[in-house]
């Protein structure tokens, strides 16, 4: 089958006529061969069942278990569904790819993974801090928890989460549309960034860059330091506690959101400052990417399945009645 022309004229401008590609390729890993990326499908085929299972089975659960209608679990329901969905955004494309050697994506579509992909980020650091939230209060103020948490509340930080990952994300695809690509169109990972893209243009990227930093500082950026400051008032208030067995309690219930909070925002912290040194994309960034976006969608139910005891439970029995 005759592939499409690779550089398609678009439309004309006072500079000149905007050129885009009718696909990007996409890389993989830079460095191995074919046949290392089709053996190393079979683990991410692995990795996205696990991530899929698990994920699921959290939803479910605390969607049947009324006991579990808590802040804590409704928003733990929240991160679970945001790291379903991105799994589904990038690892099938990224095992076709590695199974296939097929590696070109049409334009659009790699817009929309993009936008999807940063969009749903935002999404699961405003959840996480939503969690920290939860943890200061039921820690620092728990008298006051049942009725400052309440049910609609716990909707609307759930809504406010979903609008501002989209509101701050959607002009990114239209800022990258406006640019012409005139150099080389290869991707240098398995899914679509918006630092990669915006790099294989050819006209001023300032709009993208300072656009770029302003909303991974205003989103991620905030919502990290406003985890860390949640964290150091409920450690305060942990060693502040007369009783030892009491403090180790409390702040055993923080365990698993801080692992997800970790998984999360080093390997983010990471990608955002090999990026933001500059120079080409190297197997560093590759590795720091990959790891952002494929470590926590598998990571997260395993650590709230191990450390939460309702949910834990729920999942043993769940197994012991189908072995019957």
């Amino acid at each position: 089958m005759q592939k499409p022309q690779l550089l398609v004229p678009v439309m004309a401008t006072p500079n000149g006529t905007l050129v885009h590609p009718a696909y990007f390729l996409l890389v993989g890993i830079p460095g191995l061969g074919p046949n290392i990326h089709f053996w190393l499908a079979f683990p991410l085929c692995f990795m996205y069942a696990v991530a899929t299972l698990g994920n699921l089975a959290i939803v479910l659960i605390i969607r049947v278990e009324r006991r579990l209608h808590e802040p804590m679990y409704l928003f733990l329901a929240m991160l679970s569904t945001i790291d379903l969905v991105l799994s589904s955004v990038t690892m099938p494309k990224m095992a076709s790819l590695f199974l296939t050697g097929i590696q070109e994506i049409g334009f659009n579509v790699c817009l929309a993974q993009m936008f999807l992909i940063h969009s749903l980020s935002a999404m699961e650091s405003a959840v996480l801090l939503a969690m920290a939230f939860d943890r200061f209060v039921a820690i620092c103020h728990p008298l006051r928890h049942a009725s400052v948490l309440t049910g609609p509340t716990v909707a609307k930080i759930g809504l406010a989460a979903l609008t501002r990952g989209f509101v701050f994300f959607f002009p990114l695809p239209f800022i990258l549309k406006r640019l012409s690509y005139c150099r080389t169109h290869t991707v240098t990972h398995s899914f679509c960034l918006h630092q990669d893209i915006m790099k294989l243009s050819c006209t001023d990227t300032m709009v993208n860059v300072v656009y770029g930093l302003f909303i991974i500082l205003s989103v991620m950026g905030v919502d990290s330091l406003f985890i860390g400051f949640s964290y150091i008032l409920i450690l305060k208030t942990v060693l502040e506690l007369s009783s030892q067995g009491a403090a180790l309690k409390a702040f055993n219930t923080c365990i698993s959101h801080l692992c997800a909070v970790l998984v999360f925002y080093v390997p983010l912290i990471g990608l955002s400052v090999v990026h933001r040194l500059g120079g080409p994309t190297s197997l560093l960034h590759v590795i720091m990417a990959n790891i952002y976006l494929l470590l926590p969608p598998v990571v997260n139910p395993m650590v709230y399945g191990a450390k939460t005891k309702e949910i834990r439970s729920r999942v043993l029995h769940m197994f012991s009645q189908g072995g019957k």
